[in-house]
């Protein structure tokens, strides 16, 4: 549970080591507020930038933001919050949200990385790109339609339908769903300048609430790997060249930055999921409890 008491209280927590993570926190509570006109259980919700361990403790739920992966993952490494990260994510399987850098982080496997340059928290059976569409100077932006979203409007908020104006910025993309099985990070390991995350194996208490499935395509964007140079078209799965946002229980990430936006449906979205998450962890912690 966070650091509030009571069944309705939820305490997010956004990694504050490096990165966009103040604009998260302020769509975080534009979110909360809209959520506030249409839930039926009225949340109290807390929002708090996380730098140490304590304070990773204290949350039902975590966003890693966009900025530099490598400079989060140094900093995380300083500060020895490297293994409370991976425990969050991975054996205690929290929700947990990575933007950008935070996919990359999230990801069980990366590439266009120089071995050693790179420590990865996995939580995702995905490979990414890094940089994948180029320099930051070829930043752009795109109209995504995110039919998750339709389920994100809230009273005096009925945009569900429009397109989502989302900022891509030195993006990574998703170039491959790995298996889900035991020791899927081994194979991709041996591959030219590729990192990849230590396996860690989920608490068996909360794998009775989480049903581990494969990695659920969330986002798409349309057209771009046309455009990508031939020689990284070579480096990509056929079927998964262009994916931008992916799921695997709990953990999601998108390649790009909703955080950059004043658009709060992602966020309105994701604290959807993190009630329903939470609600499920304290149920069964309660079952536990009484047997």
């Amino acid at each position: 549970m966070g650091s509030q008491e009571g069944s309705s209280a939820i305490t997010i927590g956004v990694l504050a080591l490096q990165g966009a993570f103040n604009e998260h926190v302020q769509l975080l509570r534009e979110a909360a507020q809209i959520l506030a006109t249409k839930d039926i259980i009225q949340r109290t919700w807390t929002f708090k930038e996380i730098r140490n361990k304590p304070e990773l403790d204290s949350c039902d739920a975590l966003i890693i933001p966009g900025g530099e992966s490598t400079a989060i993952s140094l900093v995380a490494q300083r500060c020895n919050m490297l293994e409370p990260l991976r425990d969050f994510v991975k054996v205690i399987r929290k929700p947990t949200w990575g933007t950008c850098a935070g996919l990359i982080l999230l990801a069980e496997a990366a590439n266009a990385t120089k071995k050693g340059g790179q420590e990865l928290i996995g939580g995702l059976d995905v490979r990414v790109n890094r940089n994948h569409f180029g320099r930051q100077i070829e930043s752009f932006q795109a109209d995504l339609n995110l039919p998750f979203l339709q389920q994100a409007d809230g009273k005096d908020f009925d945009t569900s339908q429009k397109p989502f104006r989302a900022i891509f910025i030195r993006a990574p993309i998703v170039e491959k769903v790995l298996p889900h099985v035991s020791g899927a990070q081994t194979g991709q390991a041996s591959l030219d300048e590729t990192v990849t995350a230590p396996s860690r194996t989920i608490d068996e208490n909360v794998a009775k609430g989480i049903k581990l499935a494969d990695v659920e395509i969330m986002a798409t964007l349309p057209g771009r790997a046309a455009a990508v140079q031939d020689d990284k078209k070579e480096k990509l799965d056929a079927e998964a060249g262009d994916i931008i946002a992916v799921r695997q229980a709990n953990v999601f990430g998108t390649s790009f930055h909703p955080e950059l936006t004043g658009d709060p449906r992602i966020h309105v979205w994701w604290l959807e999921q993190v009630s329903e998450a939470v609600d499920r962890r304290r149920a069964l912690a309660a079952e536990t409890a009484e047997s």
